[in-house]
């Protein structure tokens, strides 16, 4: 690592990750694990906003060593709060995988430029929808 490349303590990280975008779930996230997500296709916009779901995606990050691991799962955000992991309808599919690629490229060069940390995608990571 450079020596004007910050060192990646948690807050660091915090501070850096939530400066990509409205995805960071902060509270869910911890030293060396973070969680992020994102709602990209409301299920039925004629409910109320209380009682909208979404179709979208959310990823673990996890520090492994001196790399971080992402593993994306994809599925139905529902009323509760809860990721539900369910098949994207069709329609849900290309906005769904948009928002996911446009992050993940963010996420990927954050990372390296940042930090010099390399990312890799989870053996049991959801493949891009």
């Amino acid at each position: 690592m450079s020596e004007q490349t910050k060192s990646p303590t948690h807050y660091r990280l915090l501070t850096t990750l939530r400066a990509i975008g409205p995805y960071l779930r902060e509270s869910q996230s911890s030293e060396g694990s973070y969680l992020f997500d994102c709602l990209s296709v409301c299920v039925n916009d004629k409910k109320s906003p209380e009682q909208r779901e979404f179709w979208g995606w959310w990823l673990e990050l996890e520090k492994n060593g001196e790399a971080f691991e992402a593993r994306y799962r994809s599925g139905l955000y529902d009323v509760t709060g809860e990721w539900q992991d369910k098949a994207l309808p069709k329609k849900a599919i290309q906005d769904v995988t948009r928002t996911q690629e446009v992050f993940h490229q963010k996420l990927l060069e954050t990372l390296e430029k940042e930090f010099e940390i390399p990312l890799a995608i989870h053996k049991e990571s959801v493949e891009f929808v």
